[in-house]
C-alpha cells in the first residue's frame, strides 16, 4: 500500500481496507513525510473540450491530471482504529470541506428492530488505491457453501411507475419493454427471518462478486470482518443509455420515482416469485431502511444516491462507483424547475449536500484518475472527477459517515475496481448492522 507520497509501503488492514497481504499491497491511504494525501483531479480551469453526454467509457486516457492540493497540514487523525488521512482540498467546494469526520460518540441503538448502533468512524474518510487490483481473496471461490440462484422477468406493462411511454423519452424510445431480475439469497440466510437486502443496479453486473463475497463473508470468524447475510437482488435497466432514454429516466432523475419502483414493484414481486417461493417458503424483507443498501456504478451510483436522498425511509446504505453526479438529467424532465443541473446540485449549483439537514445515510464513493470527462472544464457540469471529489468533500463537511476511494490508472467503472475493494466496500457499507 503505497502513501500519496509514493514513497513507502503498509498494510491494508491498518488503512481499513483489511484485505489479505495480496491486496494490501495495491491500496494507497495516509500521509507521510509532509505531504498531503489528494485526490487530484481536472481543474475548473481546464480547457480540454468537454467529453460527450453518453456515459460509455472514457475515450483514451486523458492527460496528466493536476497535481493535488500542498497547503493542508499533513497530520493524519488518529484515534482508536489507527491513522486516517488528512482529507484532501478540493476546488470549488464548500468551507470547511478540508476538516475529517467528526469522532463519533457512543449512541443508543438507532433502531430496537434491529440494534443498529452507530459504528463509529473506522473506515471514514478519503483514501487512495491502485496502481495495481489484485483481487481480493475474499471475491474468490474459497469452498464456502453457496445459496440459491432465481431469474425471472419484469414487463414494463405491468408497471404503474415505468411503462416506457414518459413524454422525455426519445421518440425511438417510447416502447413496451422487460427487465431482468436476478437474486441471490446467501446459504446463511434462515427462512423466515426478516432478511436486509442490497439492490444492484445494471443487473446482474457485479452479482458474481457479490456472491463470493456473501458466501465466504457470512461465515467468517472475526465479527469485525463478517458480512450479513443479506439477499442480493440484481435488476437490470430499462435500457439504452444517456437523456431521452428508459435507463436515463430511470437513473437520473432527481425524484424518488425510482426508490418507488424498487419498493412497491420489484421487492413484491421477489416475494411473490413461484420458484423463490417454492425454495423459501417463508421469505421476508427486513422494513428497517438500516437494512436496505442499494448499490450502482456511473447512472446506477446516481440511482443509489437519489433513493437514499430522497426516501431514507427506506434505503439507507449506499455505494456508488464513478457516480453520475453530474448534469445528466432529461432536459424537459419535470424535475428540472426544482433541480436545474440534475446530479450536480448534490454537490454545486443548489449544493444540496451542504444545504440540507444530514439525512441518515451511508455512503461509500469512487472515482478514477481517468473517469469521463476527467479534464472537461467545470462548466460543462460533465466532469466526474470533480462531482465525486466535491460530493465527497460536502458529505465531509456535514459529518456522514462516508468513505471516497479514488483510483490511479483506472477507468470509468472499470471491473478491476471490484475486484480489489467490492469485499471491504461491502463490509464498511454494513458496519452498525447486527450479524448472526
Amino acid at each position: 500500500m503505497q502513501h500519496s507520497s509514493g514513497s513507502s509501503r503498509g498494510s491494508l488492514r491498518a488503512a481499513t481496507l483489511g484485505a489479505a497481504a495480496m491486496v494490501a499491497a495495491a491500496v494507497a491511504c495516509g500521509t507521510d513525510g509532509g505531504a498531503t494525501k489528494g485526490t487530484p483531479g481536472a481543474g475548473p480551469g481546464a480547457t480540454v473540450p468537454s467529453t460527450p453526454v453518453t456515459e460509455g467509457p472514457a475515450p483514451g486516457s486523458p492527460a496528466s491530471p493536476a497535481s493535488p492540493p500542498s497547503t493542508m497540514s499533513s497530520t493524519p487523525r488518529v484515534d482508536e482504529n489507527g491513522p486516517t488521512p488528512v482529507a484532501p482540498s478540493v476546488a470549488g467546494a464548500d468551507d470547511g470541506a478540508g476538516v475529517p469526520p467528526p469522532e463519533a460518540e457512543e449512541t443508543p441503538p438507532a433502531d430496537d428492530a434491529t440494534n443498529v448502533l452507530d459504528p463509529g468512524t473506522q473506515g471514514d474518510g478519503d483514501f487512495v488505491i491502485g496502481p495495481d487490483y489484485p483481487r481480493d481473496p475474499a471475491l474468490t471461490d474459497r469452498g464456502a457453501p453457496r445459496g440459491r440462484d432465481f431469474q425471472f422477468s419484469m414487463s414494463s406493462a405491468d408497471s404503474a411507475i415505468f411503462k416506457g411511454d414518459d413524454a422525455t423519452l426519445n421518440a425511438d424510445q417510447r416502447h413496451p419493454f422487460t427487465r431482468q431480475i436476478n437474486v441471490y439469497v446467501p446459504a446463511e440466510y434462515v427462512d423466515g427471518s426478516a432478511a436486509p437486502i442490497l439492490v444492484i443496479h445494471d443487473g446482474p453486473g457485479p452479482l458474481e462478486l457479490v456472491k463470493r463475497a456473501l458466501d465466504n463473508l457470512t461465515i467468517e470468524q472475526d465479527p469485525a470482518r463478517r458480512l450479513p447475510a443479506f439477499i442480493a437482488i440484481a435488476v437490470a435497466n430499462g435500457g439504452s443509455d444517456s437523456k431521452g432514454s428508459e435507463r436515463g429516466l430511470e437513473y437520473d432523475t432527481m425524484s424518488d420515482r425510482f426508490a418507488r419502483f424498487i419498493d412497491t414493484e420489484v421487492l413484491p414481486a421477489v416475494l411473490a416469485n413461484p420458484d423463490v417461493r417454492a425454495a423459501y417458503p417463508q421469505l421476508d424483507f427486513t422494513s428497517d431502511p438500516e437494512g436496505k443498501a442499494t448499490m450502482g456504478c456511473s447512472s446506477g451510483g446516481a440511482a443509489a444516491l437519489s433513493m437514499g436522498w430522497f426516501r431514507p425511509d427506506l434505503f439507507r446504505r449506499i455505494i456508488t462507483y464513478s457516480g453520475t453526479f453530474v448534469d445528466q438529467q432529461d432536459d424537459d424532465a419535470p424535475e428540472e424547475s426544482s433541480y436545474p443541473l440534475g446530479a450536480w446540485d448534490y454537490h454545486s449549483g443548489l449544493s444540496l449536500i451542504a444545504n440540507s439537514e444530514p439525512k441518515p445515510l451511508r455512503i461509500f464513493q469512487h472515482v478514477s484518475d481517468m473517469d469521463n470527462g476527467a479534464n472537461a472544464p467545470e462548466a460543462d457540469h460533465h466532469n466526474w472527477v470533480i462531482a465525486n471529489q466535491r460530493t465527497a468533500a460536502a458529505l465531509r463537511s456535514k459529518g456522514y459517515h462516508y468513505r471516497f476511494l479514488f483510483a490511479q490508472n483506472a477507468g470509468h467503472c472499470s471491473g478491476k475496481l471490484y475486484d480489489l475493494t467490492l469485499a471491504e466496500t461491502l463490509l464498511w457499507a454494513w458496519r452498525g448492522y447486527p450479524v448472526e
